[in-house]
């Protein structure tokens, strides 16, 4: 299938879902999958034009990455594309023993024999800025929260299993890769076009296996798109790392030139309530959503963690009132199950600490917390027949998708930027048909819960 134009690989659902959205609004007709998809898959969805495949990589130890990545990246290498594209978290989220971002170059660098690997982090729509290589994120993607520097961010320099201490991306991606990293900084993005390739190819000629970007402003992108896009010539698959900045770049070049056109429009989704959130997050920017849909009449029931089961002793016992759950959703009110309030919810510490006692790997809690959300949304929808379901962090997102029984995603209609409503695809699950809505920790205003339930679309065009 060499007329698609890209393929991904998300390491969380959540970012996958951000890649989705921005391809979509470019106008090229995506579809994501859990699994990379087969032939027969492939013909059920006509005149695709790109296929996402969300992954759990970023939750991954480098030895798990490499059975997951090796095979997914073969099968994408065979369904052929002008592009693939590795996408990570926009904040970068990765060290060298979770989720390692050099570790998934190594491979991608293996199997696609691309020229050099493109890194590119930046992502002005979403507050996403990165400035002689350094990155800078907004505090809440599609608010308007201030932007600090990656290793002083509120909530990312606290992440629970990987805290952000660097953010010159280059120091941070040199530890989890023996690849020479060069940069195109924005002085040489100001160049006129035929200096600034020039000085890329100079970088490249000088040894450097991975050039990061620069970029600060949304029309800068369209010139990194043009430069990417000019080493996937000739047939050969070009591999790329970065967040949707790829996307973002690569289609608006695509769109000057012609090649794919904007969709300008979308339809209303309009009020699907009551609405069912589960979310596994842990940042403040969710925990402020929660309790501003608290304050606005949704109930929250939370997930604890009562005790230690299991023959030998080693996993968490979760719990959560699903009656409740049942019962408030039946009345009409919205629900959200919760595994955290922010980074300081007992509930954190709490299994820091059973982790430690027990000896398992605290990146362990993304699959447990995960798959137990996916399980209490999948017996709630099929008990109460809800239609909209948000499902919120980024770690935790593809366990519950995988659990839930969803196969593939749609784009239906935007309602926060990095976060579309969407239409699953799920074979013989309660969940099929139904809307679904993925948000990663850092996105939305403190209202985003609100305009979920509202279908509320506050992007109708592509700027």
């Amino acid at each position: 299938m060499r007329s698609l134009l890209l393929t991904y690989y998300g390491d969380d659902f959540t970012g996958s879902t951000d890649a989705l959205e921005f391809l979509s609004r470019a106008g090229v007709k995506t579809v994501l999958f859990i699994k990379p998809p087969t032939p027969e898959q492939l013909e059920q969805f006509h005149g695709l034009q790109a296929v996402g495949v969300a992954g759990i990589s970023r939750a991954m130890k480098p030895r798990e990455m490499e059975q997951e990545l090796y095979p997914a990246f073969t099968a994408l290498n065979q369904i052929g594309a002008r592009h693939v594209h590795y996408k990570v978290c926009s904040t970068f989220d990765s060290s060298p023993s979770i989720g390692s971002i050099g570790k998934a170059i190594d491979v991608g660098a293996e199997i696609f024999q691309s020229h050099f690997v493109p890194l590119l982090v930046a992502a002005p729509a979403l507050g996403r800025h990165c400035v002689f290589g350094n990155l800078f994120a907004r505090l809440g993607i599609g608010s308007k929260g201030n932007i600090y520097r990656l290793d002083r961010h509120p909530s990312m320099s606290r992440h629970p299993v990987t805290p952000a201490d660097e953010s010159d991306l280059r120091l941070h991606l040199a530890r989890q890769t023996d690849k020479k990293i060069g940069l195109l900084d924005i002085l040489h993005l100001q160049l006129p076009l035929d200096e600034a390739a020039a000085v890329l190819e100079n970088i490249i000629d000088g040894g450097s296996e991975i050039v990061l970007f620069d970029a600060i402003q949304e029309d800068q992108m369209s010139r990194i798109g043009q430069l990417i896009d000019a080493y996937a010539e000739n047939g050969k698959t070009l591999f790329s790392v970065g967040s949707s900045g790829i996307e973002m770049a690569i289609g608006a070049y695509w769109q000057e030139q012609e090649i794919v056109h904007p969709q300008k429009s979308w339809p209303d989704p309009g009020n699907a309530g009551p609405l069912l959130v589960i979310s596994g997050s842990c940042s403040p920017v969710t925990a402020g959503q929660i309790t501003w849909a608290v304050a606005n009449g949704f109930v929250e029931v939370p997930v604890t963690i009562t005790a230690l089961s299991g023959e030998n002793g080693n996993e968490l016992s979760l719990s959560c009132d699903l009656e409740a759950v049942i019962s408030y959703l039946q009345k009409g009110r919205s629900v959200i199950v919760h595994t955290s309030r922010g980074a300081d919810d007992e509930r954190i510490i709490q299994t820091a600490a059973l982790c430690a006692q027990i000896e398992m790997d605290k990146s362990e809690t993304a699959r447990l917390l995960g798959t137990f959300l996916g399980r209490i949304a999948r017996e709630v929808v099929t008990q109460t027949g809800v239609k909209r379901l948000v499902i919120a962090g980024g770690d935790t997102s593809g366990y519950a998708a995988r659990e839930m029984g969803i196969e593939a995603v749609e784009m239906m209609a935007p309602l926060a930027p990095g976060a579309p409503l969407c239409k699953a695809y799920a074979p013989g699950s309660p969940l099929d048909g139904l809307q679904v809505n993925f948000k990663g920790g850092q996105v939305g205003g403190e209202d985003y819960f609100g305009l979920a339930l509202q279908g509320t679309t506050t992007l109708n065009a592509v700027k």
